[in-house]
């Protein structure tokens, strides 16, 4: 029951690594908000283990106010703030990428971080604490050719992390993220270009522990840095890749 009393938010929470987030963390006694911008799939994640659902579009200032006033007609207090929610553009030469492609993968990436922020961390300082843990990626570390963008914004994540880390401290704020590798989502098919076993097999070759991550292994750092196990940790970035950024 480490989070026993906490209420958090998972954005992206309807599927993936937010999913499996959702389920650990009410497993270990969180009130757990299920936010995504498909309401169908945050409602059945929800409905399984007594979460609260809600309809958001990260990138969208209006929406992520909504989803703030109707958290709050529902809680009086939000501890922690999981930006999960997250997209990519197909494996492509940078300059062929198109700019609706960009700005959507900006949008959902690192616009929702600002957004988030703009409407929770007032409530974080009233209260003098809060964590806020940011799902990155990988390539944000270690980038691969022809996901350029995508790469770019991951690591903007990162960096915007640390800066956050800094600067809520003072406020017994902390700010942290995970880095997972490639994993068994609805993404796997737009990082790899193509599933096929060639190329799963190409891509597990990057990969010293030889598997691709799993729901369950993001789900279970996360549950680790939202916790207050990791009391004295902020500004860090896991790595969830089973080595692949050695």
């Amino acid at each position: 029951m480490q989070l026993k009393d906490k209420t958090a938010i998972i954005t992206g929470g309807g599927s993936g690594f937010g999913a499996s987030m959702a389920e650990l963390f009410a497993k270990n006694g969180a009130k757990v908000i299920v936010a995504d911008i498909n309401l169908d799939n945050a409602k059945k994640v929800a409905t399984q283990m007594g979460g609260f659902p809600v309809k958001v579009d990260v990138g969208n200032s209006a929406s992520v106010e909504q989803m703030r006033m109707a958290i709050f007609k529902e809680y009086q207090k939000v501890d922690i703030l999981v930006n999960n929610a997250g997209t990519t553009h197909l494996p492509a030469p940078m300059e062929t990428i198109e700019e609706d492609e960009f700005d959507r993968v900006f949008n959902v990436n690192c616009k929702s971080v600002y957004l988030t922020a703009k409407q929770f961390v007032p409530h974080f300082k009233e209260n003098n604490s809060g964590v806020i843990l940011n799902i990155a990626s990988t390539a944000g570390v270690s980038p691969r050719p022809n996901l350029n963008w995508y790469n770019s914004s991951k690591g903007w994540m990162i960096l915007a992390s640390k800066t956050m880390a800094v600067e809520l401290a003072p406020f017994g704020i902390r700010v942290n993220v995970v880095n997972p590798v490639a994993g068994e989502t609805p993404l796997l098919k737009s990082f790899l270009g193509e599933d096929t076993p060639e190329m799963r097999g190409k891509f597990l070759s990057t990969i010293p522990l030889g598997r691709f991550s799993l729901p369950e292994d993001i789900a279970s750092a996360a549950l680790f840095l939202c916790s207050d196990s990791a009391s004295m940790i902020t500004g860090a970035n896991l790595e969830v890749d089973g080595g692949r950024t050695i």
